[in-house]
């Protein structure tokens, strides 16, 4: 083991584990959305938009956990943080494993994202204790290029596995990849904070690191601009299923539309790492959110001429390149919101991802709620957020315009 660490992973090596990772909240919640109508059933949900709580209830407790490994990264450095985050995904995952109940599975779901919260709150400051600015974005792009061909697989694994057994195998497939992401990052990540660089748990350490975080309005700014467009992914997530399976009735087709917009994603990650070394993250993200807006915008209008259920193949062609949008965002809005704040990396990813991911659960779960057997909350839902991420990012950058004017 020591002679596999005193060879780091190279460039390349580094974004496929961070990607293999950073994957274990994308894995439960995609390789689930099959099984949610059988979950339901089996456990005795009380409504048919109840399911969504599977997705729901794993993004809260990642976003809650995500303000706790931050700071602690901080101090005790990244290794021992990510794999404490493993053992808890582990334990979460046989809790809903062994659930008799809907409320115990929602549980177990909780503690699997507590838990996923450490690997990928804490690899996002391992990248950043490795690379900063548009570098940085550069490699964050490559690892969601990376990441995305799970999303893209996963509903297909579920499906799969439904094929020959029951929604719990699902879970083993958890265990199972869990423990070979952790006995990768063990034996080929070393310690990216040396002992001197560590802050220490001391409270007021810890709460200068946090005012300072919060103090940088361009870092908050683009948190809350990313949680935006995180809130149409997860208001996606929280419906597909229904979207996909009940109102389009693609059956066991479903993962296939899935993997092609998530592909989409991937697409737009790819690309945004070779373009953001020319162009920068800042024209990047703002190009994307406004590309999202206006078609978003135009296709809400055509939605609305279809009483609420256009075609599925003019479904797939709005989502496609509004995925492709979303694609553009994801890495530039991470990196746009780290890069002020190297110096406290830990705490601010933790407060970054945090932030981010409640107020995506928040509006996913709302527009997840609104279902009504069309898809006008999705489209219009898409259509808002993206509007006020403009708003926001032109905000944002109204004192660099006038410098530059």
């Amino acid at each position: 083991m020591n002679r596999l660490l005193s060879r780091p992973a190279g460039e390349r090596e580094f974004i496929a584990m961070m990607a293999l990772v950073t994957s274990m909240v994308a894995l439960s919640i995609d390789a689930m959305l099959p099984a949610l109508g059988a979950i339901a059933a089996d456990l005795g949900a009380d409504s048919p938009n109840d399911r969504q709580w599977v997705i729901s209830a794993l993004f809260l407790g990642f976003g809650v956990a995500q303000t706790i490994y931050g700071p602690i990264s901080d101090s005790v450095g990244r290794r021992p943080v990510i794999f404490f985050g493993f053992a808890v995904f582990l334990v979460g995952c046989v809790i809903s494993l062994t659930a008799s109940d809907f409320e115990t599975m929602l549980i177990g779901r909780f503690v699997q994202g507590f838990g996923a919260a450490a690997p990928r709150t804490v690899s996002m400051a391992v990248v950043r204790d490795r690379f900063s600015g548009d570098e940085m974005a550069r490699v964050m792009s490559l690892i969601m290029a990376v990441f995305i061909l799970v999303p893209a697989i996963a509903p297909a694994i579920g499906q799969a596995i439904l094929l020959a057994a029951d929604w719990r195998a699902i879970f083993h497939v958890f265990i199972v990849l869990a423990l070979i992401a952790a006995a990768w990052f063990g034996l080929r990540q070393p310690e990216t904070l040396p002992r001197e660089q560590r802050s220490g748990l001391r409270p007021a350490v810890l709460w200068r690191a946090l005012r300072e975080v919060f103090r940088n309005h361009h870092a908050i700014g683009y948190t809350v601009a990313a949680g935006l467009a995180f809130g149409c992914l997860l208001s996606y997530l929280g419906t597909a299923q229904q979207i996909m399976q009940e109102l389009y009735a693609t059956g066991t087709l479903f993962p296939l539309y899935f993997a092609a917009l998530a592909l989409a994603i991937g697409a737009a990650s790819l690309l945004n790492a070779r373009l953001v070394m020319r162009f920068g993250m800042r024209r990047l993200f703002a190009g994307g959110q406004l590309a999202l807006c206006l078609l978003s915008a135009g296709f809400l209008l055509i939605t609305l001429l279809c009483d609420g259920l256009p075609p599925l193949w003019a479904f797939m062609a709005y989502m496609l390149p509004a995925f492709f949008a979303i694609g553009l965002l994801f890495g530039n809005a991470n990196a746009l919101a780290m890069e002020p704040l190297g110096h406290v990396a830990g705490m601010a990813a933790a407060v970054i991802g945090s932030l981010m991911t409640l107020i995506s659960v928040a509006l996913g779960a709302l527009v997840g709620q609104l279902y009504n057997a069309s898809v006008v909350p999705l489209v219009a839902a898409f259509a808002l957020f993206s509007l006020l991420g403009v708003l926001l990012v032109a905000w944002l950058e109204r004192p660099r315009a006038a410098l530059s004017g």
